[in-house]
């Protein structure tokens, strides 16, 4: 398990809980249009889930618990209280057999190899280290591990890039999330290998699939 030092970085890591406890209620009403579109995507990202050891990162109010494959060991994660207040609710409704803990994604509290997968939705947008939290991810995935991410990243394209950015301050103060990531160089920043890159919406949706490196393991 990583140990968090910087202060500055404890401070944003607080606040990042703070800010999805306070719209946890509100959440899923939030993002029900969105929802529509992101459901054959995460059915997509779950398909391709390795291993009987699968780790979900950020499971939030438990959208992807519908596909989580049968026969799987999950244990699923949230830095937000609240969140998973709705998580356990909605597992023990549709009868879904997970390990929910609340636990930081920049900090993981188990041992390196423990998991032959590591899954996260629309998380590394919000994780306030993004990089420190994929090299976390990194350190407890076997060596023959897989991660796999569905991230919405910043725009390349001309006219949407500087909006976004532009954009960016005021949709995390109310959403928690940031819009200007570069979601694909920060996983091989963390220590990973890119083996596959989907481009599901123009080129801000991103379905990502990556290996460890073998280098320093």
């Amino acid at each position: 398990m990583s140990e968090m030092t910087d202060p500055a970085l404890q401070q944003a890591t607080d606040l990042t809980r703070h800010r999805y406890d306070r719209i946890a209620g509100g959440f899923d009403r939030m993002e029900a249009l969105a929802e529509r579109r992101m459901a054959g995507w995460r059915a997509e990202l779950w398909q391709r889930v390795r291993g009987p050891r699968v780790l979900e990162l950020g499971v939030g109010t438990g959208k992807n618990m519908s596909y989580y494959p049968a026969g799987a060991g999950v244990t699923a994660i949230d830095i937000s209280p609240r969140m998973l207040d709705i998580a356990r609710a909605r597992a023990a409704v549709i009868g879904v057999d997970v390990e929910l803990r609340e636990a930081d994604a920049q900090r993981l509290p188990f041992a390196d190899a423990s998991f032959d997968t590591v899954v996260a939705t629309f998380v590394f947008c919000s994780v306030p280290d993004a990089v420190v939290g994929l090299r976390e991810a990194r350190r407890v995935l076997a060596p023959e591990g897989q991660l796999l991410l569905l991230e919405h990243v910043l725009s390349e394209n001309r006219l949407l890039k500087p909006l976004m950015r532009a954009a960016n301050p005021v949709v995390v103060r109310v959403m928690g999330a940031n819009i200007n990531r570069r979601t694909v160089v920060n996983v091989e920043r963390a220590g990973f290998t890119i083996e596959r890159v989907d481009d599901l919406w123009r080129d801000i949706v991103k379905l990502i699939e990556a290996r460890p490196d073998q280098e320093d393991r």
